[in-house]
């Protein structure tokens, strides 16, 4: 890992470093809902991207419950990580992606533990999330940071209860 990974709000200042990271480094399948727009990073598909992310500037409190969270290392944006409220009191949702450049390097980890202790800090006792059960690298950033995991056939649902300390890596 190339310095310490930093969790920053997504706003007006860090969007289009992020759009920047998402269309050179990713696939808009990965990091967005689908669009009904041409193929690839089009125009009416990175205005997709950033009408996506404005929508969640209310965070957690907001309408649709949902902080979303640049992702930086040395100060530069790698990627982005989420958490959305669930019907389950004291419960959010993760989610997250990097950019090819930043995989396989320790951050996605990092991130999930930054993320861990801003939930708690904002009162959760419980993080969910799911993936494929063939994203190795999200299964495997999962279970560094202490996930109970359970498949059910290609999916992985996992949990990370707040109460106990998530393990060293």
């Amino acid at each position: 890992m190339t310095g310490a990974v930093r969790l920053e709000p997504v706003d007006e200042q860090n969007l289009e470093p992020l759009l920047s990271v998402a269309a050179a480094e990713a696939e808009p399948a990965d990091v967005m809902p689908p669009v009904e727009a041409p193929a690839g990073w089009s125009h009416a598909r990175r205005e997709a991207f950033r009408e996506f992310h404005r929508a969640r500037f209310g965070g957690l409190s907001g309408p649709t419950g949902t902080q979303m969270y640049a992702i930086l290392v040395g100060g530069e944006v790698v990627g982005m990580i989420r958490m959305t409220r669930r019907d389950e009191p004291g419960t959010v949702e993760t989610g997250m992606w990097l950019g090819r450049s930043a995989r396989g390097q320790g951050i996605g980890p990092a991130a999930l533990r930054e993320l861990l202790n801003v939930a708690a800090a904002a009162g959760m006792r419980r993080v969910v999330a799911e993936t494929r059960r063939d994203n190795s690298g999200a299964v495997s950033v999962l279970e560094k940071c202490g996930a109970t995991l359970r498949e059910n056939g290609d999916t992985v649902r996992a949990e990370i209860c707040l109460d106990s300390t998530p393990p060293a890596f």
